[in-house]
């Protein structure tokens, strides 16, 4: 029997030459609650880049090769036996993050609790910039942190993926925003609606901003640390790039030994926010469509507009992965996959 292929990203192993590269793999076939989508776009995320480094081996599970990319948009061509949210011709976007599975391909499986009609005033490019950075901002600021309009938020590098659109959606939820970022993009994180922007060629932020309900951690390094004297006792630091911490470990039913592994690796910070009285928590995104739909809402509204750097095309994506890695983009970066 002749069996169909696609073309998708893959990597082939862990570590220092994970061989990044075009394959082509089997068509998939869907279960009775997911759906299949011709994938017209994809947001590329910075862990897209950690994951064929073997870092979060332990946490997230591949087959081998596997493919990359977790954040799609593309028009559903066929449907499991039991979905009924989502019919052929539905033009959708989603997070499959987690699922073992990649979007950097022709065509992608999705469970169907995980998808959301796109939003109409926007293309399939900047939907497909949205998943991971609007779920990770909406997690972070209205389950973990319970954000109350008149709080005060301090969201690092606004001027990133994450940043830019954390900034929108904790304005839209009437925070107060301060943010870092370079002299080139003060101008432009203030009209995303930041209120106040240090420029952290000039200023050490630690020495300009006080009196934050909430900092959500988006800079590696010791960012995290300093933070917590921006923050008023009683305050939450929310990060989204570590340290991990044993509540998360927990949460992922992971062995013993790897909650021990995690608290270690969280003490320092954890001590340090005690301290203070303030609580430090590390958040792992989870693929919602229930959630896509409510953020569809603001975009169909405009209370957020989705900011993209660049966009490349299917066949350079390792130049946009690199491009991504530089560390450099004013928004997200996106592969187009159809034209």
């Amino acid at each position: 029997m002749n069996t169909k292929t696609m073309k998708a990203f893959t990597f082939k192993r862990y570590g220092k030459s994970p061989e990044l590269g075009f394959d082509n793999i089997d068509y998939p076939s869907i279960g009775p609650d997911e759906i299949l989508v011709k994938v017209y776009a994809v947001g590329l995320n910075p862990i897209d880049n950690m994951i064929p480094t073997g870092i979060f081996k332990p946490v997230l599970h591949f087959k081998l090769p596997a493919t990359l990319g977790s954040d799609l948009s593309g028009i559903v061509i066929a449907t499991g036996s039991r979905v009924t949210s989502f019919k052929p011709g539905d033009e959708i976007f989603a997070s499959i993050f987690d699922r073992g599975t990649g979007s950097l391909a022709e065509f992608a499986v999705v469970p169907e609790s995980l998808a959301a009609i796109k939003p109409a005033n926007i293309d399939f490019v900047q939907a497909a910039s949205l998943p991971m950075v609007s779920l990770t901002a909406w997690q972070a600021l209205t389950e973990r942190a319970c954000l109350q309009s008149g709080q005060k938020v301090f969201i690092p590098a606004g001027s990133g993926g994450i940043g830019s659109f954390a900034i929108q959606l904790a304005k839209h939820l009437g925070a107060k925003v301060g943010t870092t970022t370079s002299s080139v993009n003060v101008e432009w994180v203030s009209r995303l609606g930041a209120d106040e922007v240090v420029d952290y060629k000039k200023q050490e932020f630690e020495n300009v901003l006080s009196g934050y309900d909430i900092v959500l951690g988006t800079v590696r390094g010791d960012t995290i640390e300093k933070s917590t004297r921006v923050l008023k006792p009683g305050g939450k630091i929310i990060s989204l790039i570590g340290p991990l911490d044993a509540a998360f470990a927990r949460d992922r039913q992971l062995n013993l030994f790897l909650r021990f592994l995690f608290g270690l690796m969280s003490r320092k910070i954890i001590r340090l926010a005690k301290k203070r009285s303030q609580t430090y928590s590390f958040l792992f995104v989870r693929p919602d469509g229930a959630q896509l739909t409510q953020i569809s809402k603001l975009i169909e509204a405009e209370h957020i507009v989705p900011v993209i750097d660049k966009v490349f095309p299917f066949a350079a994506v390792k130049d946009a992965l690199d491009y991504l890695a530089g560390g450099h983009a004013k928004g997200k970066v996106v592969v187009k996959i159809q034209e």
